[in-house]
């Protein structure tokens, strides 16, 4: 079959077959083949009209048939109870996207679930995880400034003297600190013989802050999941 170009990279497998509950015993598990794929991408921006609060609205993808996170791995624990306790600890784990609000205004952000360790019960389980700075130290802006390497400032800043005023203060000085996003899952069907589970998901994180000069906003991602469980 011809992949290239059809999109089908980029699609979590399904399952045929199977029990819409999650049928496996306690004990350990490793996850392998972990797969994220959003359906839906929103961002919380102001609304049309001035009065209007902030709210979640729909986007357009702006990047490529790429923003699927797979083969991602890690331990699971299954209690006695069936609350489910998993860490990820490998697999290709964040996905630079960008997407467009009703209004013009693009937003990128890094998709991601790194360090993500999830607690709960199969019918809702979830945690906390790291989101990276979308750039990195040495990338540099328009103007040659770097968190690592580059200008300090705008060349022609300091000779009129403005280099260090509090407005420009964040553009000079660039911010590579990492944030943090919430995640929930549910398990929606299990085939205990294959070792496979699917299920659903939505995750909050913060959006891409251009190395601290801009707020980040609220993005949710919801979407399916697909995994492997081996027993240990």
């Amino acid at each position: 079959m011809e992949v290239k170009g059809t999109g089908t990279a980029n699609q979590c497998p399904t399952i045929d077959g199977g029990v819409d509950s999650f049928s496996f015993k306690a004990g350990k598990y490793y996850v392998k083949k972990l797969c994220l794929e959003p359906t839906s991408f929103t961002v919380k921006a102001e609304g049309v009209t001035k009065s209007s609060p902030p709210e979640f609205q729909d986007t357009k993808l702006m990047t490529r048939l790429t923003y699927t996170l797979d083969e991602i791995e890690g331990p699971l624990e299954v209690s006695a109870d069936g609350s489910l306790k998993f860490e990820e600890k490998d697999g290709i784990d964040y996905a630079a996207v960008t997407v467009q609000l009703p209004g013009g205004e693009r937003v990128p952000f890094l998709f991601t679930i790194k360090q993500l360790v999830a607690t709960g019960k199969p019918e809702s389980f979830g945690g906390t995880f790291l989101v990276p700075s979308y750039r990195g130290s040495s990338f540099l802006d328009p103007k040659g400034r770097g968190g690592s390497t580059g200008y300090d400032n705008a060349v022609a800043l300091p000779a009129g003297g403005r280099g260090d005023d509090e407005e420009l203060i964040k553009e000079n000085l660039k911010n590579t600190s990492s944030s943090s996003g919430k995640i929930s899952l549910s398990v929606t069907k299990s085939k205990q013989e294959t070792g496979e589970v699917i299920g659903v998901f939505e995750s909050l994180q913060p959006s891409d802050t251009d190395l601290g000069a801009k707020v980040p906003k609220d993005v949710k991602i919801q979407g399916i999941w697909y995994a492997q469980l081996e027993s240990n």
